[in-house]
């Protein structure tokens, strides 16, 4: 794989040429507009097809994986332009493998979705995951399982070979994580046992393969009973033969304060569960100045405090699949980021004519617009460049995976990286 930067003046067909890969494939794999429309700086991800297959008349698409000594999904994630379906046409051209990637390594990668997800999306990035993690199921004022309809969801994984977890978060009906509610779990143990049960009960009745945990603004009080609690989960998971994650604000030392991560013991933790989800993300946030959404030093500097407390094979890295609109001047209290997606970013700067940076620093890129109504605009968010820098930290530290937020917003280069960098269990 090779991650072009494109100039200015370049086409998408000149590129296609110097690369000699076919430009629709190279459109298709970028999620390029049919006019081939791109912006200054944008990166477009590109693969070397070596061996390829062309459609037969009546042949299917396990029948061709088999031929070819590959699974459904290995052909599905070499093949993007498929969508995770089994459509075929008589001529169609089918990539078997591509030349000139030379994988880092096995790694596990789990991918958050809303129930609102657009199941087309979701079914093309489905192949690319090994779990889908539905987006989520909060608690209620009585300590019970607030309903969700994944069913959808669920069912996709399971067509695509993704193994489907539960998340149990502390979010209320109103959609906002509550301190309140954590506590209530955490100190009282009849409610906390009749959760497990029903926790249990959910992830058996919904073929669940196991339940990740996020509970954040808790007090430092109550980090204790929380580890305590976690570790109970496990114990009872374990008697169905399901794991436990359990999600980590992105601390840097033992001791850091504020109120998302003082009851969040790495080491505590670490051993009471069967893996964590470091999130390691919103540095840049809606409420914050304009910066990156996950600075490469800052992402580096929880890695690092993280190893010291939790073993390496038990971390899931978190990976941002989003960006930030900042209307300009910022002014603390009163402006509000638009969350996009890459892709929305692209269309944005091609739409203002606007050139991509990329801060070396940060690893990141980003670009300046002017409105319609004459407002500027700051717009940070992620590429081939960035994601490729944040997915190799995988494999250097020796990492069991990585967790994609969220599934929602489309942005194919992020799938072309991952499966060039590594074989997905």
């Amino acid at each position: 794989m090779l991650i072009h930067v494109v100039r200015r003046g370049e086409t998408l067909e000149e590129i296609a040429d110097d690369y000699r890969v076919d430009a629709l494939w190279l459109a298709a794999c970028n999620a390029v507009s049919p006019d081939g429309a791109l912006a200054v700086g944008q990166t477009l991800a590109i693969r070397f097809p070596d061996r390829i297959h062309v459609v037969q008349s009546g042949e299917a698409l396990i029948e061709i994986a088999a031929r070819y000594d590959l699974t459904v999904r290995e052909l599905w994630r070499r093949n993007w332009p498929l969508g995770g379906g089994e459509n075929l046409y008589p001529g169609q051209t089918l990539v078997i493998s591509y030349r000139d990637e030379a994988k880092l390594g096995p790694a596990a990668f789990n991918g958050y979705a809303y129930p609102f997800i657009e199941m087309d999306l979701l079914e093309s990035e489905l192949p690319y995951l090994t779990y889908m993690t539905p987006f989520t199921y909060g608690i209620s004022a009585a300590g019970r399982i607030l309903p969700l309809s994944d069913e959808k969801l669920r069912a996709a994984a399971r067509i695509r070979g993704t193994r489907s977890v539960l998340h149990l978060s502390t979010l209320t009906e109103d959609g906002s994580f509550n301190t309140a509610r954590g506590e209530m779990i955490l100190t009282n143990e009849d409610i906390q046992a009749r959760l497990i049960e029903d926790v249990l009960n959910l992830a058996e009745d919904k073929n669940f393969m196991g339940v990740d945990v996020d509970f954040e603004y808790l007090p430092r009080n109550l980090g204790a009973a929380y580890a305590e609690f976690l570790n109970k989960l496990r114990g009872a998971l374990r008697t169905r033969r399901k794991f436990l994650w359990a999600a980590l604000a992105p601390k840097v030392s033992a001791d850091q304060k504020g109120l998302l991560y003082e009851a969040h013991d790495y080491q505590a933790i670490g051993a009471a569960v069967d893996a964590v989800l470091l999130m390691t993300y919103e540095w840049g946030y809606t409420y914050g100045p304009p910066m990156a959404v996950a600075p490469l030093p800052n992402v580096k500097a929880v890695l690092d405090y993280a190893v010291t407390e939790i073993p390496p094979g038990q971390i899931f890295m978190g990976i941002p699949n989003y960006g930030y609109d900042w209307t300009l001047p910022f002014i603390q209290g009163v402006t509000r980021a638009r969350s996009i997606s890459s892709q929305e970013a692209f269309r944005i700067a091609i739409e203002y004519q606007a050139a991509i940076q990329y801060d070396e620093s940060a690893q990141s890129p980003f670009f300046y617009y002017t409105d319609r109504s004459g407002a500027v605009h700051e717009v940070w968010f992620e590429d081939a460049r960035s994601l490729n820098a944040k997915l190799r930290l995988i494999d250097q530290y020796g990492f069991q995976g990585g967790g994609i937020w969220n599934l929602t917003r489309p942005f194919p280069q992020i799938w072309q990286v991952m499966d060039a960098l590594y074989e997905i269990e």
